[in-house]
């Protein structure tokens, strides 16, 4: 199926079709860049993964993207903590090298958004990162932020009961926004979302583009998803761009889906829905978050930080 929405800025792929549209130089007719923003249903199968990524991200550059964002988990989603660790690989392994071969073969930017990377001390202490890397046009990792806020929670009258942290080391700092074709882009992972300092430090230090790769779950999603993805992009007035997890993973997990992408007024632009695997593919637009930045200057409005430390007790 294929869906044009708000004129031609968006176009949502939710199955592949038997033909292509063929965008030179990487933009849309209006001369933007163009992002594909993806969604998968990962699985404990590496080689399936790898292949249903694989068919999005050729579609994608056929499409003319020049960026495309992949969800937290792209790698797979284990059905146990043993079995995630030990499916885990390093930035050097198979999997890593496979996506920098197909960037370079397709001429296209990666955002994978959640790599099961082994620790440091993975002999004596095996735990992961959960990484988020970006990969160039040439098969060139150019930044990695392993993601800082883990998912703990437990909501027992919902289901819900996670301990990242049993598993996962939380990354020890921010990393810098990345110039990409389609802007600067600030990185982040899933949970990240729920925490507007780590947006706003992404936004003060240049991020046009802000990006959440999640795997939210069915009890979240339909709660906190898009209203917290519209929140970061209206109160840091830039893109949002969130590939996410869909459907059921294996016998114990399932994921909201909804990949969304977000204009910096907050205008929801395209839903990849919360069934299938698919993408959308969006138009991002510099000129218009600078004139919206320009129009309501939050930056300039907004005091100095010590002014949000200091309460006064009149």
């Amino acid at each position: 199926m294929f869906f044009s929405i708000l004129g031609s800025s968006v176009k949502i792929i939710a199955s592949l079709p038997a033909w292509t549209v063929k965008l030179h130089n990487r933009m849309s007719n209006c001369g933007r860049p163009l992002a594909a923003v993806c969604q998968l249903n990962s699985t404990p199968d590496k080689k399936a993964n790898l292949c249903a990524a694989k068919e999005l991200l050729e579609e994608a550059a056929q499409q003319g993207a020049s960026v495309a964002f992949l969800p937290e988990a792209f790698d797979y989603i284990g059905s146990s903590q043993e079995e995630t660790l030990a499916l885990s690989e390093s930035l050097e392994g198979h999997t890593m090298t496979r996506y920098s071969q197909m960037a370079r073969k397709l001429n296209i930017w990666l955002s994978l958004g959640g790599f099961h990377e082994r620790g440091p001390a993975w002999d004596v202490d095996q735990r992961t990162y959960n990484s988020h890397v970006v990969i160039n046009n040439k098969g060139q990792i150019v930044s990695i932020y392993r993601k800082s806020h883990l998912f703990d929670v437990e909501l027992p009258e919902k289901g819900v009961s996670m301990k990242e942290s049993a598993f996962t080391i939380p990354g020890p700092t921010l990393v810098s926004p990345v110039q990409t074709p389609v802007g600067k882009v600030g990185l982040g992972v899933c949970y990240d979302l729920r925490f507007p300092e780590l947006s706003l430090a992404l936004q003060k230090n240049g991020a046009e583009i802000l990006t959440f790769p999640s795997a939210f779950t069915e009890v979240t999603g339909p709660a906190h998803w898009e209203v917290l993805l519209r929140a970061r992009a209206i109160e840091n007035q830039c893109y949002v761009l969130a590939a996410a997890q869909v459907g059921r993973h294996h016998d114990s997990r399932s994921s909201y889906g909804h990949a969304l992408a977000v204009d910096p007024w907050g205008v929801v632009m395209g839903d990849c829905g919360g069934e299938k695997a698919g993408m959308l593919l969006v138009e991002v637009d510099l000129d218009k978050m600078s004139s919206i930045r320009t129009n309501m200057p939050l930056k300039k409005h907004r005091r100095d930080e010590n002014f949000y430390t200091r309460l006064s007790d009149d």
